[in-house]
This record gives C-alpha cells, sequence and structure tokens, in this order.
C-alpha cells in the first residue's frame, strides 16, 4: 500500500485487510441475492459468449470489501474486452452479492454453477464465504481466485479449483506476531477474537507465534459481531494491562473496541489484521483510531508512478474511488482471463471448458500482475503473496512496510 501517504490518498489508493480480507468472513442474515449480471461485451462474437462471475459482499457490513475488488475486476474485464471480441468472444462479468455470509456464499455458488456460460469465479471475497461455496465448485470444476480470503484452510482442503492471490492467516498472523515483537517491542498482550473463520483463526495464528517467541499472552476471549459494548472483556483487557491488545475481526467491532478500551484509559497498542484496514475504522471509532496498528496482504499502490496513474485511469473510468481490494479484484480477475486466453488456445480457438480453464489458471507461473506477481503451488496458494504493515496516523494511514 502507501508509503507516507495521507488517508485521502490512501482511502482512494489502496486496495485495502482480510477476513474477510482479508479477509475472511463476517456472517450476516442471508438475504434474496443479487443476479445482477453486466454484459460488457458486445453484440454476438462468433465464440459465443464468456462469463466470469464476480462474487462477494455488495450489501451489509463488509460490502465495503466486496463492492472495491468487484469494482476492480470489472475494470480488468473491460480492458480485455475489445481482445477477446478479437478471438471472437463476447465477455461479462456476472455480480453475485454473498453479504459475507456462508449460506447465502453457497446460494451463490449454486446460482454461477447452474449458468453453462460460466468459466470461472473471482471470488468469494471473504474466508467464511469462500470455504463452503468451494466444495461446489470442485464438483463443478470451475476454477475460483480469491483476491482476499486468506484464511489457511480454503486452501489446506485439496481442492484443486481453489486459488488465491494473497497471503494466508498463518502468513499473515506470524508475521503480525514477529513485527508486534520486534518493531512495537511487545512482551505480554490480549488477544480478542469475533469467532469467525477469518477473525478467530488470524488470532490464532497470532497466539501461537507470540507464544513461541516468548511474548506472554495474558488472555484470548472471543466477542460476538454485531454488539455495541464489550465493556465486559476491555474491563479484562485494562486489569491485565498487556503491552498489546490485538484484535482478529472485522473494523465494525474494532472500531468499538479501540474506542471503549481508550476511553477505560488503555494505554497499550491496539493491533489487527486487514479486516481493520477501512475508512469507516476511523468513523467508528474516532480519535482513538490514532496509533492503530493493522497488517495487510496488499502492497502499497501509490510508492510507484506507475500505481498512481493506474489509480487515477481506474477513477476516471469507473466514476468510483480505488477502495480496500480494488488492486487485487484487478488482478485477480487478469490472472482469470489470462487462464482462458491459455485455453483458448490450447483449444484450438475454441470456447474451452470449464476443466480447461481449470487446469491453465492452476499451471499459472510467474504472472506479472499490476500490483502482485502469481505463481500458484499445488494448493493454490500464491508462491509470490507478502505480508504489510501499517499504521492510523493523524488523518491517514502510514504505510510502515513490509511486516517482518
Amino acid at each position: 500500500m502507501m508509503k507516507k501517504s495521507t488517508f485521502a490518498g490512501i482511502a482512494s489508493v489502496v486496495a485495502l485487510s482480510t477476513a474477510l480480507a482479508g479477509c475472511g468472513s463476517q456472517t450476516s442474515t442471508p438475504a434474496p441475492q443479487q443476479s445482477g449480471g453486466e454484459n460488457t461485451g458486445g453484440a454476438g462474437g462468433a465464440g459465443g459468449k464468456i462469463v466470469i462471475a464476480g462474487i462477494g459482499p455488495l450489501s451489509g457490513s463488509a460490502s465495503d470489501y466486496g463492492d472495491s475488488a468487484i469494482s476492480g475486476a470489472q475494470y480488468a474485464l473491460d480492458l480485455k474486452k475489445e481482445e477477446f471480441k478479437k478471438l471472437g468472444f463476447d465477455l461479462e462479468l456476472l455480480k453475485q452479492d454473498d453479504q459475507a455470509d456462508p449460506k447465502q456464499g453457497v446460494a451463490s455458488a449454486e446460482m454461477v454453477i447452474s449458468n453453462p456460460d460460466v468459466l470461472a469465479v473471482m471470488g468469494h471475497i471473504t474466508t467464511g464465504s469462500s470455504i463452503p461455496s468451494s466444495a461446489k465448485y470442485e464438483e463443478a470444476k470451475l476454477v475460483m481466485v480469491s483476491p482476499s480470503s486468506t484464511g489457511s484452510k480454503l486452501t489446506d482442503d485439496g481442492k484443486k479449483t481453489v486459488h488465491r492471490i494473497c497471503a494466508r492467516d498463518d502468513q499473515q498472523g506470524s508475521k503480525a506476531a514477529i513485527y508486534a515483537k520486534n518493531q512495537l517491542g511487545v512482551k505480554t498482550a490480549f488477544i480478542i477474537h469475533d469467532k469467525g473463520a477469518y477473525g478467530q483463526g488470524l488470532a490464532d495464528q497470532v497466539k501461537q507465534q507470540l507464544e513461541k517467541d516468548g511474548v506472554q499472552v495474558l488472555g484470548f476471549e472471543g466477542i460476538t459481531p454485531g454488539e455495541k459494548d464489550y465493556s465486559a472483556v476491555i474491563n479484562q483487557v485494562v486489569g491485565k494491562n498487556p503491552d498489546l491488545l490485538y484484535f482478529g475481526g472485522y473494523y465494525a467491532e474494532g472500531g468499538i473496541l479501540v474506542k471503549q478500551a481508550r476511553e477505560k484509559n488503555y494505554k497499550g497498542i491496539f493491533m489487527g489484521g486487514d479486516g481493520l484496514d477501512s475508512a469507516d475504522m476511523a468513523k467508528i471509532a474516532g480519535p482513538a483510531v490514532e496509533g492503530v496498528v493493522y497488517t495487510s496482504t496488499v502492497d502499497d499502490v501509490a510508492s510507484t508512478e506507475e500505481g498512481k496513474k493506474w489509480v487515477a485511469e481506474y477513477e476516471k473510468a469507473s466514476g468510483k474511488k480505488s477502495g480496500i481490494f480494488t488492486s487485487y479484484g484487478f488482478d485477480s480477475m487478469n490472472v482469470i482471463l489470462h487462464g482462458v486466453e491459455e485455453a483458448i488456445k490450447a483449444n484450438g480457438g475454441k470456447k474451452p471448458s470449464r476443466e480447461q480453464v481449470l487446469d491453465a489458471v492452476h499451471k499459472i507461473s510467474d504472472f506479472q500482475g499490476q500490483f502482485v506477481k502469481v505463481s500458484f503451488d499445488e494448493k493454490g496458494d500464491n508462491k509470490y503473496a507478502a505480508v504489510y504493515a501499517y499504521k492510523y496516523e493523524g488523518t491517514g494511514k502510514k504505510f510502515l512496510g513490509e511486516a517482518k
């Protein structure tokens, strides 16, 4: 992400953190799914129609993640439209709103699987939605490439269809713990998580690494997302006065936790994962957001002139500000479209099958995206994925460098 940048610069530049993030996943009540297919191709390519699904939370508390990633994917697809037209195919993006909800994720997966023109999925965005949906894609031999689902279990389950370009929770969690000890001088810690696939998974990894490195973990507690008063657990934190309060979860709860902790005079470091990376974090926490440290699986988009130029072009074309996962949504779509192109070539210029696209994507090695280099290992993890550290400072967020 951004070195020495202001909040305004970052909010419009960074592909911002987890669960769901990355991010991992939040749980919300399932609602009727959105099936707004967008035909971004021209009329009637001779080879037919190729549809890529973009699935993530477009409503609910994690919508910032889904909208930014799918908007980035849309931009990538739009830029490739004419190239595919020359190959004889019309490209479409089929958007689905899974609300970061596991059940809705499965419903969205079943919806796109039922469309024979869908050859790949850009998503899901959150871990909790990605994991159950991946079982459906495995049955259908439909490849998925997530820009932000960090949960280790997602690729550890051994499904060939599953891929991601971001780092895993065991990478993010261990790097966060190492950074806290080596760079922040932490000797004691209290860990809170939101009981979700992303939040608790990340918190578990932080706990393991801290203990391995000799940092004393004074508490490990779960909270219920959606509540407004976390004073019971905050009182435990204040009573034990750790150097570090680490939260595994999203900004909606993270903002409340740090605000209430500061109100109770907790003076230690507040830290979390990419789930804290949102413009809404400052809105919720207010002045308490100052000094909050978080890790992200996304690098500094504005660190180069080329990156700044890309952001300006994206914002002009889309009419939207670059957001949390815009850049990784863009690169995930480009990875998919590269695989589709390779499958078309291997199939003699004809429309490939889902299995042919899956094989082509799975074999991708040393593909240089706009923001991240991609080589998939046998599990579907990106060999080049890394973890970075940021801090809320003044009216903005400051890039601290690679977390190590």
